[in-house]
């Protein structure tokens, strides 16, 4: 079995060596994804069942709120690609010292953020064009989120650098967790109090009745034990990274900040560019009326589970790339890229049939409202005709962190959204409906694969690392 200490070792690979190392990184990596994906599954299967205003409700705040936990985990990632690049070049005292520098940094920073957050929280749903059915419990299920960040961040921290450590199985068997932690925490905390059948027994069952803050509140729940648990697990346990084994000073320094700021700022100004247009495509279905605001929510996370495999392979190629650019390895480096963006094209390729096949029963799993589950299957044909070059995008961009190099692919991304997928969708929205907004998304994101598969074969990203 291949070992990924041989990328640091000088050691040469093989092609079949390459391959498992790929598919041995890639497989947790992917179970990870796995379970975050189905957390949003069953908070949206459970929020489903309150009915369309509280569907409405969740699904207007959730893009926001995906800018605000993708903004604190771009910041992460300056700092786990930099103890990537110290692993693979056998540097593990400066890994363990960029280690203690992140935590407080990023722990800074999420505060901020949060703050942030909670100042818009009350007139986010308006600016949104929410209606007063849905805007009151936008706004608690949006505040539960951002008043957690700083936790959060931590969640994120800790798995991005377990990751590039090249420890895949401890955050997806955490992940796994956190997934289990949320059904039982989302049973008793969105129902209230109601008697369930069990082989003709009828029982009991408790329940607070939070509704939609319940939702919030037993995932965030979840989120913040498994927090703690990556933490611990980085902090004592983890070879070569385990900061409790000597002493060392989290004061932040200029040279890992520099180069944290190196890689996290652009993806951070990406991100906000990117969640701010996807923000503006809820601002275009907002009009369409409160079933097109749930069909396309819960759209959204029924497709999720087909890009699952392309940002788990991403995370893996991030980490392969990342040690053998450490490791002053170049070729190996654009050899893992074109062995990761192939192996994600060809899986994500074929979850778009199935994805195409079963789209009307996975709406069903989200919400029994007739009219949601015909928009939304439509919605989610329309895209699985984008899967294999949407996956050519997210690899691509794994294997582009990996080395450092995130200027140009962050341009890449925000450009390609906000001058193809905005301006399509509002041209098809008024005539096209929700499908037009999809039809938009479908060209968008087949035009960046392309685009993303173009500078990969360039290798221009080679010279533009840390």
């Amino acid at each position: 079995m291949a070992d990924i200490s041989l990328i640091r070792s000088q050691a040469p690979l093989t092609f079949g060596q390459q391959l498992k190392l790929t598919a041995q990184l890639s497989w947790p990596a992917m179970m990870a994804q796995l379970s975050s994906i189905m957390m949003q599954y069953i908070d949206a299967a459970m929020v489903g069942r309150l009915g369309a205003d509280n569907s409405a409700s969740v699904g207007l705040v959730s893009t926001s709120l995906w800018l605000f936990w993708g903004i604190c985990s771009a910041v992460t990632t300056g700092f786990s690609v930099q103890v990537a690049h110290s692993i693979g070049a056998s540097e593990q005292a400066r890994a363990r010292r960029i280690l203690r520098q992140a935590i407080t940094s990023c722990l800074m920073f999420s505060i901020v953020i949060s703050a942030v957050g909670a100042a818009i929280a009350f007139p986010l749903p308006r600016w949104l064009g929410g209606t007063e059915e849905v805007c009151h419990e936008a706004t608690v299920y949006f505040l539960t989120f951002v008043l957690s960040l700083p936790l959060l961040t931590l969640n994120y921290l800790g798995g991005g650098m377990l990751r590039c450590a090249g420890n895949m199985k401890v955050p997806g068997g955490l992940n796994v967790m956190m997934c289990v932690l949320d059904v039982v925490f989302n049973f008793f905390l969105i129902f209230p109090t109601r008697p369930i059948e069990l082989s003709g027994t009828i029982i009991t069952v408790p329940g607070a009745g939070l509704g939609v803050f319940g939702a919030a509140l037993g995932t965030v729940s979840a989120e913040i034990i498994t927090a703690g648990a990556m933490m611990w697990y980085l902090c004592f346990r983890q070879p070569d990274m385990a900061i409790s084994r000597e002493r060392g000073s989290f004061r932040p320094t200029g040279d890992v900040i520099r180069k944290a700021l190196k890689v996290s700022a652009p993806m951070t100004l990406e991100h906000a560019v990117i969640c701010g247009a996807q923000i503006a495509v809820t601002v275009i279905v907002a009009p369409l009326g409160v079933m097109a605001i749930a069909a396309n929510a819960f759209a959204v996370t029924a497709e999720s589970i087909c890009y699952m495999p392309g940002y788990g392979i991403g995370d893996a190629a991030t980490t392969l790339v990342g040690q053998s650019y450490g490791a002053k390895r170049l070729d190996l480096a654009r050899r893992f890229g074109y062995i990761t963006v192939g192996a994600g094209m060809t899986i994500m390729t074929l979850m778009g049939i199935i994805l195409y096949i079963c789209a009307p029963w996975v709406m069903e799993l989200m919400s029994p409202v007739e009219g949601i589950v015909t928009l939304g299957a439509e919605s989610l044909r329309i895209e699985a005709f984008a899967e294999p070059m949407f996956a050519a995008s997210i690899v691509a961009y794994g294997v582009m962190v990996g080395v450092g190099d995130t200027v140009i692919p962050a341009c890449m991304n925000f450009g390609s959204i906000w001058l193809v997928r905005l301006p399509l969708a509002a041209l098809f929205a008024p005539t096209m409906g929700l499908q037009g907004v999809w039809l938009a998304m479908c060209l968008e994101l087949t035009f960046r694969g392309l685009i993303f598969l173009w500078r990969l074969i360039s290798g221009a990203w080679l010279k533009k690392g840390l």
